[in-house]
């Protein structure tokens, strides 16, 4: 996971993890949202089609290069090389798609340009490129981002109460069962969102992503619901005559595995954003949308902040101010990081370290037992 998954714990280190894991305030923040905006240089907010479009077309340049070196030179490779340049050509093609994944899912947001149309006419091709139906993921996403920290009526990742947990979830409190569950959530969890809303809020009805009769959609949208499925069934198309012309093992290789990673990474990162022990939750006698945005924590993914246009460590900023283009949040989160004070959470445990503890630790949520806020929620393990 880049330097953040590899590096070493000094005891400054520890020391500023045990910060981390403190609770961060819930009550109601002393500043606005307007204050948060007029501490944000103005130019920020600003969107540049040419900026936009660099970044975008670097990573498809690095990719077509990766692309080229394994379809040109690793059939001529001995076989124990090819057996290393393989791995090392998944992760790396994985990494710099999920690039163009954040790409694209800034597009949904609006943060791509000042024009709509161009805005989801990129997000389209792209987000379909990664079998992601983009109308349909923009839709659930936005709601996501209008509830955050709500356990009514966010969109994903919404934790059980304890009440919920399965009676064979004591069964899975254990390093094996982590570890099942994690290799599950890493590789089917993204794809199990979207077809059947594992890890999503309940819905009346089939809520699916590629149903456009489903319920999380009104009737305004359904018709781009189509749209998505569409671009995806055009891929899949490409996929199936690419398999035909070059065989399916060359398909899954320079495309299958590597659309695994991104789709773990994916996961991993929206995860570690929204799972933590120090952040709350709130039911509808206390949530309000600022607190809900806050309830969030920016990580550190070591080079891949870069690699993954620092969707990784400017996530607070995000979801305060969703159109904002990535290549601005990084001053952005600079500038807020004062007024929010400890509302601001950072936490720069290795990642695998991380995934580990929140797996472990944040089992499910339950009422706050220490002060008078009965609708906030925090996580716990013990079963």
């Amino acid at each position: 996971m880049g330097a953040g998954g590899r590096m070493q714990v000094s005891p400054s280190s520890k020391k500023s993890e045990t910060d981390a894991l403190k609770r961060v305030p819930c009550e109601t923040p002393p500043f606005t949202l307007g204050d948060l905006k007029k501490a944000i240089p103005p130019q920020c907010f600003k969107r540049s089609i040419p900026r936009s479009f660099s970044y975008l077309i670097w990573d498809i340049i690095i990719a077509s290069c990766f692309y080229y070196v394994a379809t040109t030179y690793f059939s001529l490779l001995p076989h124990p090389l090819s057996y290393l340049a393989w791995p090392l050509y998944w992760v790396c093609q994985g990494c710099i798609l999920t690039g163009v994944w954040v790409i694209a899912h800034e597009c949904g947001h609006h943060a791509f340009s000042d024009y709509q149309w161009l805005d989801d006419t990129v997000g389209l091709i792209f987000h379909s490129f990664l079998l992601v139906p983009y109308f349909s993921w923009k839709y659930s996403h936005r709601r996501h981002h209008s509830n955050t920290g709500s356990l009514e009526r966010d969109e994903v990742f919404v934790p059980k109460k304890k009440s919920d947990i399965k009676w064979y979830g004591k069964y899975l409190n254990n390093p094996l069962g982590r570890t099942v569950m994690l290799t599950v959530q890493f590789t089917l969890g993204w794809p199990l969102y979207l077809a059947f809303n594992v890890s999503g809020r309940p819905y009346d009805g089939f809520a699916c992503h590629f149903h456009p009769n489903a319920p999380i959609y009104n009737d305004r949208e359904r018709l781009q619901i189509y749209i998505s499925d569409a671009g995806i069934l055009a891929v899949c198309y490409g996929l199936y005559r690419y398999a035909a012309a070059q065989g399916i093992a060359s398909m899954i290789c320079v495309y299958g595995v590597p659309l695994l990673i991104v789709n773990g990474f994916l996961v991993l990162i929206t995860y570690l954003q929204h799972t933590h022990p120090s952040l709350p939750h709130y039911d509808s006698s206390e949530w309000d949308w600022l607190r809900g945005a806050l309830a969030t924590v920016d990580r550190d993914y070591g080079i891949l902040n870069k690699v993954f246009h620092n969707i990784t460590d400017t996530h607070v900023a995000h979801h305060l101010f969703s159109t904002m283009p990535h290549y601005n949040a990084m001053e952005a989160t600079k500038a807020i990081k004062p007024i929010l004070g400890d509302y601001y959470q950072c936490d720069r445990t290795p990642v695998f370290k991380a995934m580990w503890r929140e797996a472990k630790e944040c089992i499910y949520v339950e009422p706050d037992r220490q002060g008078e806020k009965k609708g906030v929620f925090w996580f716990n393990n013990k079963l």
